[in-house]
């Protein structure tokens, strides 16, 4: 993909493009800049080396660090406390991305926003967003109106509510975002963020990030306010399937074994010790058709797994296996 530097060179439209050969969500709410950040995100194969920081992790890995282009810009509200910070995308997706192509002449697949009813092509500044409220009936919304929706979240966080962060299950969280301050709110900055690790809390509040109001968790990590957008209550499905409505007789002996089985296999969490291995073979299929070597793919259907027909068996030939490997 083209560098940054490439990138605020194109227009609002084939940035737009881009966006869709990468399969950026929410493309169609972004602005320009936007785009541009989403674009950088995505690009796993860029030239460009990471910045060096004096606070990345010495773990052995090449990642890059933060841009230096804020998504967002507000304040934390804390108490009467107000703290100037800028939000930064914490993670990035390492996808390899592949452009859509003909299968008959290998030329490029482009897309274009025609009128269903004139079929003729449509100018970006002549789109508005259409919510339909009936069949075929829509109101309409300008990009200018959606941005000033009058929403308190729109600028400011506000905090209302403290908790431990393990009394939040895992399932509200969506995506993980660093918040920078602004030089005039280092001091209060540096203030909320010791003040959180020394109660070992979580602050609760909401941001409109992207047109969407979110639920957020602020929590301290490595010097950094780390920002986590949650899901709202009515986004979490519920669970049903009728197999756990089922009667079945579970032996105090087999969760015995689970248990001895999961002890041998407990240690520290240490990301650097996994990898992404699909990703390092489909490198490697690409290098060979680069070069013109031939391809061996994986079978087309995947073995059956083994039924295990005595699972207290099954569960003490597994701990065994486990104690030979740590022995």
């Amino acid at each position: 993909m083209a560098q940054t530097k490439e990138l605020n060179e194109l227009t609002k439209e084939e940035l737009y493009e881009l966006a869709q050969e990468h399969d950026i969500e929410g493309r169609s709410k972004m602005g320009k800049d936007e785009l541009v950040e989403a674009l950088e995100e995505s690009d796993g194969s860029s030239d460009a080396k990471p910045k060096k920081s004096s606070n990345a992790k010495s773990d052995g890995l090449e990642r890059p660090t933060t841009s230096e282009r804020a998504i967002w810009r507000g304040a934390i509200n804390f108490g009467l406390i107000t703290i100037p910070v800028g939000l930064y995308s914490a993670t990035e997706d390492r996808d390899i991305s592949f452009h859509l192509l003909s299968g008959k002449d290998g030329s490029r697949i482009r897309y274009k926003r025609v009128s269903s009813k004139s079929g003729r092509e449509v100018d970006w500044d002549d789109i508005v967003k259409g919510y339909e409220y009936e069949k075929g009936k829509y109101v309409t919304f300008t990009q200018e109106e959606l941005e000033r929706i009058p929403v308190e979240s729109i600028r400011t966080i506000d905090i209302v509510q403290f908790v431990k962060q393990e009394d939040i299950d895992p399932i509200y969280f969506d995506k993980s975002y660093y918040l920078a301050p602004e030089e005039s709110g280092l001091k209060a900055y540096r203030v909320f963020l010791q003040a959180l690790e020394n109660s070992e809390q979580v602050g609760i509040g909401k941001v409109t990030i992207r047109e969407k109001e979110r639920l957020c968790a602020l929590r301290p990590s490595e010097g950094v306010l780390v920002l986590e957008t949650m899901k709202w209550p009515d986004e979490i499905r519920v669970p049903a399937f009728e197999e756990l409505d089922m009667d079945v007789e579970v032996r105090p002996k087999e969760v015995e074994m689970a248990e001895s089985l999961i002890g041998h296999l407990s240690s520290d969490f240490d990301p650097t010790a996994f990898q992404d291995s699909y990703r390092e073979r489909l490198e490697e299929v690409i290098t060979a058709k680069i070069e013109g070597e031939d391809v061996q793919l994986a079978p087309e259907e995947a073995p059956e797994p083994e039924k295990v027909t005595d699972l207290l068996e099954a569960l003490q030939a597994s701990v065994e296996a486990t104690r030979k490997r740590s022995a």
